[in-house]
Parts: C-alpha cells; structure tokens; sequence
C-alpha cells in the first residue's frame, strides 16, 4: 500500500503506529526527531506523514511548516499525532500546514480511517 513515515522520539508510539499500520498493509519509515524527518521526507518521499509535536532538536509544528513551504515536499499529507491536545494545539498545527491532527493515545479505527482519507483511499 502506502509508505508512511512516523516522526517520534517515544519508542512505545512508533511501536503503537507501526503495529497499527503494518497491520494493513502500509510500509512504514521512522526519524526521531523533526530534522530528520525532513530529510526522510525529501529523500524517500513518503506517502503520508504522522508527526508528534514534542521531539528533540526541531519540533514538529517546526517540521511540518518547513515540509509545508517546501514545493519538493509540500504535497506529502501530514497528521499530526499528539499527546497535546487542546484546542489552540490542533488550530496551530493546522496553521502549520498540517491536514489532520489526532491525539494521543491514538484509536486505531480513527488513525486507519483518517490515514485512508488522507491517502484518497476513502472518501
């Protein structure tokens, strides 16, 4: 199916999302941090990314707004996935360039159902 890269430093969650998403069927890659995550995104190009906020060295809100402004990486999908939760969290992340934010801990029915309508599997 789809190459997703997961973006977090917390080796449960990407545990958590990997499970999750191996599970139908998607291939998934990993960065630790925001930085990193950038340059998975421009040299494998994935499919869809999830993004935490809080890692080290460059956030996500940081991360998904440089991806955002990149012509190269601005038509990967990002949701980001976050154990910040409140409403002012959800509006900047989207301000950011993000398409979806869920919170932790994530349920798995609504990640597969948001990552398939991101990927215009569903409607």
């Amino acid at each position: 199916m789809a190459l997703i890269l997961i973006a977090d430093d917390s080796a449960t969650e990407v545990y958590t999302l990997k499970k999750i998403l191996e599970k139908h069927e998607h291939h998934v890659i990993i960065a630790e941090d925001g930085q990193q995550a950038i340059e998975l995104a421009q040299s494998k190009r994935p499919n869809l990314i999830l993004m935490d906020v809080v890692m080290p060295n460059l956030n996500g809100f940081q991360a998904t707004r440089h991806l955002s402004k990149d012509p190269n990486t601005s038509n990967i999908p990002i949701i980001i996935v976050s154990s910040k939760n409140q409403e002012s969290d959800k509006l900047w992340g989207l301000r950011q360039g993000a398409k979806g934010y869920l919170s932790k801990p994530i349920d798995e029915q609504l990640l597969i159902t948001e990552v398939n309508k991101m990927l215009g599997l569903i409607a």
